[in-house]
């Protein structure tokens, strides 16, 4: 938990996305007012259709509001460059995938090293740093594994690595243990709690799963793309 006086890492005003379907108009996120302090783990709940995907991608960068106000780590999202929101996407948030989203032909360390090279960093200073991610993920024996050869467990921490490689201020998570049997789901769940504990992350999580529920700062409750609770 961070001073009382800290500014919020994130905020949003009346934040609204709506999507054209055909001739019709779907509400993904519909006038949410935000506010999050800097360290903060966040779980955000909610049905399928709620809006916890729409949410995520918005403070990610991959999606643009349609209407009100957004700015994530200092960075006002509703006028940054696509250049800009590229550079926002490999540098100041890091996203953890239900699928992973691991590539096929990359073994566990180059998948790791990607962001970092792609960031302007040497290839050394890159696999230096995914080494030492990778040994806290418990995946030193797996460097040179490619995805198909991992378990679900091994992918999603792998994905972790290579959210962090690049430092971000907020670690966003959709649904990160939906393809996870318990003990799996459970382990990845620690490692989030521990990426705020020891490093001071905001660790932002949607999940239908309850096993953020003890860890988390903030629970945010989210129905037909509207925040019902924060608690």
């Amino acid at each position: 938990m961070q001073p009382e006086n800290s500014q919020p890492i994130i905020i949003a005003k009346a934040l609204t996305r709506i999507y054209s379907v055909g001739d019709s108009e779907v509400i993904g996120i519909n006038n949410v007012d935000l506010e999050i302090a800097p360290g903060e783990i966040v779980v955000i709940k909610g049905n399928s259709g709620s809006g916890k995907s729409t949410l995520l991608s918005l403070l990610a960068g991959l999606d643009c509001p349609t209407q009100g106000e957004l700015s994530v780590a200092d960075h006002d999202l509703n006028q940054s460059s696509e250049v800009q929101l590229t550079r926002f996407r490999r540098e100041v948030v890091g996203m953890v995938f239900q699928s992973f989203n691991l590539l096929p032909t990359l073994n566990v360390l180059e998948n790791t090293s990607l962001p970092a090279l792609l960031a302007g960093k040497s290839l050394a200073e890159s696999q230096n740093k995914a080494i030492d991610l990778l040994d806290w993920m418990g995946l030193k024996a797996r460097l040179s594994h490619l995805p198909a050869q991992l378990s679900g467990g091994e992918m999603q921490r792998t994905a972790i690595a290579r959210a962090l490689i690049n430092d971000p201020a907020i670690i966003l998570a959709d649904e990160p243990t939906g393809n996870l049997d318990s003990r799996n789901g459970q382990i990845v769940m620690n490692l989030l709690a521990e990426l705020n504990r020891k490093w001071g992350r905001t660790v932002m999580i949607a999940t239908h799963s309850n096993l953020a529920d003890s860890m988390a700062t903030v629970k945010i409750y989210l129905k037909d793309g509207m925040i019902t609770e924060i608690s």
